[in-house]
């Protein structure tokens, strides 16, 4: 499928952060279908238990891709975390390839409701989650944002299959 836009990182954020030395450093791709993806691998300091990553860092990649799958059709959009349920489906392997896949379930003036999934390269379905968000002013949220988030680091990605 093809690659219409690459979402821009932040610097410290631990799912999108390019200076933070333990995060993933993942980067977001919006699609031709409507669906934000990102390729990514977990590392043994993500770890659970040996050869399982925690499902904490699990879920935080499902609300990471999950918030920000809004920018596709509203890219000035800023929102936080009101509810997210996840589901568990497969042991996540650190280590390996993997693919997080969000797209909008619904949306309205305040809030929007998102899906997320991690799948491994075999398509396998690990980890899903629904995630509710509330639209905020990054005012609300931060102060600082424009110094920590926003900065664009290119890659040659066109097609994720």
């Amino acid at each position: 499928m093809k690659v219409l836009k690459k979402q821009t990182n932040s610097k410290m954020c631990y799912i999108c952060g390019m200076d933070n030395p333990f995060g993933l450093k993942a980067p977001f791709y919006e699609m031709e279908d409507g669906s934000l993806v990102s390729l990514f691998e977990y590392k043994p300091i993500h770890q659970s238990y040996p050869g399982r990553t925690h499902g904490g860092l699990i879920t935080a990649m499902l609300d990471e891709i999950a918030g920000r799958v809004i920018w596709i059709s509203e890219p000035t959009t800023w929102a936080v975390t009101i509810d997210i349920n996840v589901k568990f489906r497969k042991l996540v392997p650190y280590d390996a390839k993997l693919k997080a896949v969000g797209k909008i379930i619904k949306n309205t003036r305040r809030t929007f409701v998102a899906y997320a999934a991690v799948y491994d390269m075999d398509k396998n379905l690990l980890a899903e989650a629904e995630v509710t968000y509330l639209k905020l002013p990054i005012e609300k949220i931060t102060d600082d944002i424009h110094e920590e988030i926003n900065v664009y680091y290119p890659d040659n990605v066109t097609e994720i299959d």
